[in-house]
This record gives C-alpha cells, sequence and structure tokens, in this order.
C-alpha cells in the first residue's frame, strides 16, 4: 500500500511541474503591463520602468521563472502587485468563506443526491423516477446566478428567513454563519444534486441486478439493508469519483456563487486578480487549484485500493 500511495505522489510531480510552467508563461505573454496598472494613467516612462525593475519584470522570461520556482519551493509565493500584502496572506483571508461555502454544499448534496439516485433507481421507470430525473435535469438547466436570485426573492425578500448577503465567520456564533451560508451552499448545491443523483442513479441500476443483490433479497433482508449496505457499497467507486471532483470545482469555481451573494472568497479574489493583472495572486490561486485537484485525485485513488486489494501493489 505505502508503495503505491508512493507511486501515486510522485506521478503528481511532473503535473505540477507542467502547470507551473503553464501559468508562468500564459500570464507573462499575454497582453498588459503590470506597471502600467499599479502608476495609473499619469505615470511616466521613468516611473514605468522603475516599477517594472523593482518587480523583477525586465529579467528575461528564464531567469524570472527560475526565481520564481526558488521562491515557490521556500514557501514564499510573493507580494501582491497591486496591494503588497503576501500572497499567502490575502489566500488566507479569503479561504475560510470559500471551504465553508464548499463544505455546506457538499453536505447538502450528499444528503439529498444520494437517496434521491438510490430511489430513483430502485423505482426505475416508475413516476418517482421520472420525477428524480426530472428535477436533476432541472438543476442542469438553470444557470446558478438565476437560482441564487431566486432563492434571495423567496427565503431572504419575501419569507426573510435568511440574510440577502455576506459572510459571517462561525465563530461569531453557528447561526449567523449558517443563515449566511445556507443560502449560497443551496445556490450552489443545485448543480452537483443533480450530478451526483444521476451518477448515483445509474451506479445503482448497474449493481442491482447482480447475483449478490439477488442473493442478498433471496435471504429476507430488507430493502434498506440490501439497497444501502450490498448495492450502494458496491456502486460507490464511481460516485466517489464525481463527489471528489465536485468537491474541487466547488473550491475553484466559485466565482459566480460568491459574486451573487457578495462572499468574500477566492472567487472574488481570482476575479479581481485578473482584472489587475496581479500575477503572483493569479499563479498562486491556479497552483492551489491544481494542488487540489492532485491530492483529491490521490485520494480517489488510495480509497479505490482500500476497496479493491488488486490495484495495492
Amino acid at each position: 500500500m505505502l508503495a503505491y500511495i508512493a507511486r501515486r505522489i510522485l506521478a503528481s510531480v511532473p503535473v505540477m511541474i507542467v502547470v507551473a510552467l503553464f501559468v508562468f508563461l500564459l500570464l507573462r505573454l499575454t497582453p498588459g503591463d503590470p506597471a502600467a496598472i499599479i502608476a495609473g494613467d499619469m505615470a511616466t516612462p521613468a516611473q514605468l520602468d522603475q516599477i517594472r525593475q523593482s518587480l523583477g519584470l525586465n529579467e528575461p522570461l528564464v531567469t524570472q521563472f527560475v526565481t520564481w520556482s526558488g521562491q515557490l519551493l521556500s514557501g514564499d509565493f510573493g507580494r501582491s502587485l497591486i496591494s503588497r500584502t503576501p500572497v499567502l496572506t490575502l489566500i488566507g483571508q479569503r479561504l475560510e468563506p470559500t471551504l465553508s461555502l464548499a463544505i455546506v454544499t457538499m453536505i447538502i448534496t450528499l444528503v439529498l443526491s444520494i437517496p434521491m439516485g438510490v430511489l430513483a433507481a430502485w423505482r426505475h421507470g416508475s413516476l418517482t423516477d421520472s420525477a428524480v430525473m426530472a428535477v436533476s435535469v432541472l438543476g442542469f438547466s438553470i444557470p446558478v446566478f438565476v437560482t441564487g436570485y431566486i432563492f434571495i426573492q423567496i427565503f431572504a425578500i419575501d419569507l426573510r428567513i435568511f440574510p440577502v448577503q455576506g459572510f459571517k465567520s462561525i465563530s461569531e456564533g453557528f447561526w449567523p454563519f449558517f443563515s449566511r451560508i445556507f443560502l449560497p451552499a443551496l445556490t450552489l448545491a443545485t448543480i452537483y444534486i443533480a450530478l451526483i443523483a444521476r451518477m448515483t442513479r445509474a451506479a445503482m441500476l448497474d449493481v442491482l441486478g447482480e447475483d449478490y443483490v439477488r442473493t442478498a433479497r433471496a435471504k429476507g433482508l430488507s430493502e434498506r439493508v440490501v439497497l444501502f449496505r450490498h448495492a450502494l457499497r458496491n456502486a460507490a467507486v464511481p460516485i466517489l469519483t464525481v463527489v471528489g471532483t465536485g468537491f474541487a470545482l466547488m473550491i475553484s469555481g466559485v466565482v459566480v456563487t460568491e459574486s451573487v451573494f457578495n462572499i468574500p472568497g477566492l472567487g472574488r479574489l481570482t476575479v479581481d486578480a485578473i482584472l489587475a493583472r496581479d500575477y503572483p495572486v493569479i499563479q498562486a490561486l491556479i497552483l492551489l487549484t491544481s494542488g487540489i485537484y492532485v491530492v483529491i485525485n490521490l485520494l480517489i485513488d488510495i480509497s479505490y485500493a482500500f476497496m479493491d486489494p488488486r490495484i495495492r501493489y
């Protein structure tokens, strides 16, 4: 098992190196001058050149990449070109809202989507199955920002159950935290509920006709035990893959949801950094996202190894 984990970790190293090189070249070779953004429209050529010199932008690309790579290996992601704040500090300030949103969204998603998928597979071809599939199609079809505004209108403006926008840390109390994170999480969960419910249904349909399921039923086990202890356990591999990938997407792709609900998370930070061409922040965010994908895929592979001993070595 340890050898398998070591191989998977080593296989991820070239991926991160390629991602780092791609991000560095993509940002450096696209049009735009960070020095001009920092200095403003009234800056003189001498001032612009001084800023480029202080930021190292006049150095050859190879020199810039080597310097940047050395800083990364030492844990230094640089400073924001705009605020001059350390990049890790900026990310740390925005990490809690995004992680909170992703975790609450995943909890809502799993609580609703897996039972829906199991129920749809169990009642395959029935009205219940059609209803679950219709809800899934609806979840895929409506844009997230539209769903967000609908929920704001119903739950925040009409019923006045939840605040319209904003974020509170859980350290300020559970209800202030939950009341502000629930609507954004429910909004974001609509897509993932649709995706995981459909995947659960398809995976369950593949295993419900297997011999071990018929044997479990022949032994007189209840349908609940057959469905959740025997069928769902063996259908878990594709579901786990979608859940893991979905969680990574939640962390890296919450720009629209955070904008609609005015949540100061990583999505908002990404948009601000792109508009300002803040190279160090953009690079750190993309590397963070790539690292999250690598770690989650590694955890999924390890889970596969535990579930299927044939792939442990």
